[in-house]
């Protein structure tokens, strides 16, 4: 493959550059014969989907082939770095695949039975068995665990946690001493104290955090991903939960306030990341309206698309536009900071030196 030229406004920094391109990595300097791809234009790190699921469907696991259609349908809408964030599919025949976006795997869900969407976890028979299923999924992942924090409990007729507090606490330890993160699912307020206490890294949708707990995920440096466009199928859940309607009242609830708890939590400093929930409500490739929404919900423009591609890069420890780099990166005609709906036309995609847009 010939070396490539690119001249545009690089992001973060916003300052006008030259950037080439050979062997998959990115130059600071001149390589000679390059040819030209792009001059003019907003050149921007690969963007992020920090909760995504290649390989699943609304009814579990998929076949790796399908699971690769829909990581190409987020590679081809910019996601060019993605957290699996649970899957009951082993996408390591993905990770190898240099057309496909970066895959950091999280293993498997962890539940109890039926205490989460059937199909979708490995159900753990009893609650004190949860420290070696971590331990388990933290040697076999790519330095996370996915935990299922809440759910409903049919016989309360609402979300309640699924973990005591000194299992979770257990868990995450040995988690923590095997070098791998642990986040968890959690929609209701009664699992926070005990997520948040144990050491929780991360909570996936934290739909009911309080300004109080908002404040000490930001002293703890706990990252939120609040899955804003699956939110938004909280009224059709509640409203086939007829059986329930505690529950449905709570998912209502939920609902209404999240745009307000996010607000709350970029005031509080806490790092939130765009995460799309892709694979089993949401469709792949909506990286673009997960930005917007994190922006109609308190977040600068300049900080939700951070929260898509630098930040959630360095988060994840994988870099952006620097010399030596994997050259991930995206062309826009026009400026994302003054307007997120650029995001939605990109004039090239370029994953690992290759264009694919």
């Amino acid at each position: 493959m010939s070396p490539l030229h690119l001249h545009g406004t690089v992001l973060p920094d916003g300052e006008p550059r030259d950037l080439w391109i050979q062997d998959g990595k990115l130059s600071f300097e001149p390589i000679p014969g390059a040819e030209t791809l792009s001059t003019g234009g907003f050149v921007v790190p690969g963007l992020v989907d920090a909760h995504c699921h290649p390989g699943l469907g609304p009814h579990g696991g998929l076949s790796v082939e399908e699971a690769a259609d829909q990581a190409a349908t987020d590679r081809d809408a910019g996601t060019l770095l993605i957290r699996d964030c649970g899957l009951p599919l082993d996408v390591r025949p993905l990770q190898s695949r240099a057309d496909l976006p970066t895959i950091i795997r999280c293993g498997r869900h962890l539940a109890l039975p039926k205490r989460y969407i059937p199909g979708f976890a490995i159900e753990l028979d009893d609650p004190p068995l949860l420290p070696e299923a971590v331990a388990e999924q933290a040697r076999d992942g790519d330095g996370w665990v996915k935990l299922v924090g809440d759910w409903i409990d049919r016989g309360q007729g609402d979300l309640a946690p699924l973990w005591p507090d000194d299992v979770l606490a257990e868990a995450i330890r040995i988690a923590h001493d095997l070098g791998a993160r642990v986040t968890a699912h959690v929609f209701g307020e009664a699992a926070l104290p005990g997520l948040i206490g144990a050491g929780i890294d991360c909570l996936e949708h934290g739909t009911a955090l309080s300004p109080d707990q908002l404040a000490e995920l930001a002293r703890r440096d706990v990252a939120l991903v609040p899955t804003l466009i699956n939110i938004e199928n909280f009224p059709g859940i509640a409203d086939k939960a007829g059986k329930y309607p505690t529950y449905a009242a709570h998912m209502r609830a939920l609902h209404t306030g999240v745009a307000d708890m996010v607000s709350s939590a970029v005031e509080a400093g806490v790092r939130v990341f765009a995460g799309t929930d892709a694979g089993g409500m949401v469709a792949h490739g909506r990286i673009a309206d997960e930005v917007e929404a994190l922006h109609r919900a308190g977040m600068s423009r300049t900080q939700a698309l951070a929260s898509a591609s630098w930040e959630a890069r360095e988060w994840l420890g994988h870099p952006g536009i620097e010399h030596g780099a994997p050259a991930d990166l995206i062309v826009y005609a026009d400026d994302p900071r003054a307007d997120l709906a650029a995001l939605h036309h990109p004039t090239h995609i370029v994953l690992g030196g290759t264009v694919f847009h």
